[in-house]
């Protein structure tokens, strides 16, 4: 019998905690009876009662799997590390949230009957903030515009992946994993089914502004050399036209075609347009840098307190089993 294993990562989702996993029990129970499965729940350090529900969880299921995180290492990272410690023949990632529908999951195994190594759920409409939608869609074309590999549109992570897939990731060694430019540039045979994001029905998002800042600025800076590139060529065209300009204004000063000063206000409009460029592209490699110091670091991903239901078998993710 086939293995389904399921990650829910977490972080303050006590009121969602029980519904996920009657939810997805409900879902393998009537309409995948003829799989095993596992849910394992990581969570990211959470302060609102969420990792004592996962202990009574995991006390009451031996299928629920858990890790406790010994602090927030976000949201990238605590998901990656939570496919990589997956013992089943596929891995669907969900969220806590249940805004992308778990019943999907039934389409996504259909397909990976059908032969497909990853099968990926993309939103084609959605409940949540219209300009939140707009922007996210704005940023996936943008990036799309100067990475190096075409990204899969309004991608959320949310899919199934082989074993295969998931023996790939486990031999990366990459401490800041943009796991949805990850999908899209290993090039396993790939489907993609639509869906209909829900709004959240229980507590509250903690994917602020900053948070999803973040998440574009790893994706922008793992898979783009162009922003680089442009820094380099507009600085160069921006020193020409300043050169080219000197030397018109110093002949036409020395031959008496102009003879009144250029002005401070010339002057000044010039230096605060540099400057302008000088700051945004120098915040810009900044990120790169940030992102390189990150990974030469080489910190881990994570930092398990506990883990529970694991066998010593079942060690694939780094962390310490069960006695």
């Amino acid at each position: 019998m086939k293995t389904i294993s399921m990650v829910i990562p977490t972080y303050n989702e006590r009121e969602n905690i029980f519904d996920d996993y009657n939810r997805l029990k409900d879902i393998m129970k009537r309409d995948l009876p003829e799989y095993d499965y596992e849910m394992l729940f990581i969570d990211n350090y959470s302060e609102d009662g969420t990792r004592d529900l996962l202990k009574v969880l995991a006390q009451k299921d031996k299928r629920v799997k858990v890790i406790l995180n010994g602090n927030n290492f976000g949201w990238s990272r605590s998901s990656f590390y939570g496919i990589i410690s997956t013992t089943g023949d596929c891995t669907v990632l969900l969220a806590a949230d249940m805004q992308e529908p778990p019943e999907k999951m039934v389409d996504f195994v259909r397909e990976w009957e059908n032969g497909y190594k990853v099968v990926v759920g993309v939103k084609s409409k959605s409940k949540e903030n219209r300009l939140k939608y707009f922007l996210r869609n704005c940023y996936y074309k943008a990036l799309n515009s100067i990475a190096e590999i075409n990204h899969i549109q309004q991608f959320m992570g949310f899919g199934l992946y082989d074993r295969s897939f998931v023996d790939v990731l486990r031999e990366l060694d990459d401490p800041m994993p943009y796991f949805r430019g990850i999908v899209a540039e290993l090039g396993f045979r790939m489907k993609q089914i639509e869906y209909e994001q829900d709004t959240r029905k229980k507590g509250k998002t903690h994917f602020n502004l900053y948070r999803i800042y973040d998440l574009a600025m790893l994706g922008v800076t793992s898979y783009s050399k162009v922003v680089l590139r442009m820094a380099t060529i507009m600085g160069f065209l921006v020193s020409l036209i300043c050169i080219v300009i000197a030397i018109v204004t110093v002949c036409l000063k020395v031959f008496g075609v102009i003879s009144y000063p250029i002005g401070i206000a010339a002057i000044s409009a010039g230096v605060f347009a540099l400057g302008g460029i000088q700051l945004f592209f120098i915040g810009l490699q900044g990120e790169y840098i940030l992102n390189i110091n990150t990974r030469t670091m080489r910190r881990p991903l994570v930092v398990e307190e506990e883990r529970l239901n694991f066998k010593p078998a079942d060690n694939v993710g780094g962390g310490q089993a069960d006695d």
